[in-house]
Order: C-alpha cells, then sequence, then structure tokens
C-alpha cells in the first residue's frame, strides 16, 4: 500500500506539471471581426459567425466529394459497358454546374452573414 506522503507528492508534481503545461497555451485567436476589448456579446456573435462560416464550407466540402464519387462509379458503370458514355458527359455538366452554383451560394451567404 501507498502511504499518505507518496500520495501528496504525486499530486504535487502532477499539478505542478499542468501548470507548465497550461503556461505554453497559445493566446485564443480573435474571430474575423474582432470586437472591442470587454464586448463578449460581439465576441461571441463573431465565433459564431466564424463557425457557420466552417460549416458552410464543410458542407461545400461534401458536395465536391459527392459529385466526384459519382462522377468515379458512373464512369466505372461506363466501362463495363452498364451505362452510356452519354451519361457521364450529362453527370459531369449537371455536377459542374450544381458546384458552381453552390460555390456562389456560399459566397453569397458568406458576405451577408
Amino acid at each position: 500500500m501507498f502511504k499518505q506522503g507518496k500520495h501528496l507528492w504525486v499530486a504535487f508534481v502532477g499539478l505542478s506539471a499542468l501548470q507548465n503545461v497550461r503556461a505554453a497555451l497559445p493566446t485564443p485567436v480573435a474571430p474575423s471581426n474582432a470586437p472591442p476589448a470587454g464586448d463578449w456579446i460581439a465576441l461571441i456573435q463573431g465565433y459564431i459567425k466564424d463557425g457557420g462560416l466552417v460549416l458552410g464550407l464543410a458542407i461545400a466540402v461534401l458536395g465536391f466529394l459527392w459529385i466526384a464519387y459519382l462522377a468515379f462509379a458512373k464512369f466505372n458503370e461506363a466501362r463495363q459497358g452498364k451505362a452510356e458514355w452519354a451519361e457521364v458527359g450529362v453527370l459531369g455538366i449537371v455536377g459542374a454546374i450544381v458546384l458552381i452554383f453552390a460555390s456562389y451560394l456560399l459566397t453569397e451567404a458568406a458576405g451577408i452573414i
């Protein structure tokens, strides 16, 4: 069994190590529209705006990946003779239009937010 003194020593070493780790943390980055010091509501609104923009970009990336996956799948079907090559072309054109439209909507939303 451990003695009481060893537990206190381990706790002291652990806490001192924790203080050293906390001291090395970087300062948080202000949101893109940095509010004046002390304005917590504007600070939270700025972080929510930046989070919304990041979420929109993540959804756009998922859209790009989904269109690319569909294009590769349709291309593979056309190579195996299960689909027509015209379907691959139509998917490419429609996919490009959808991605351009999604990019336009994200750009407009970023300006409004």
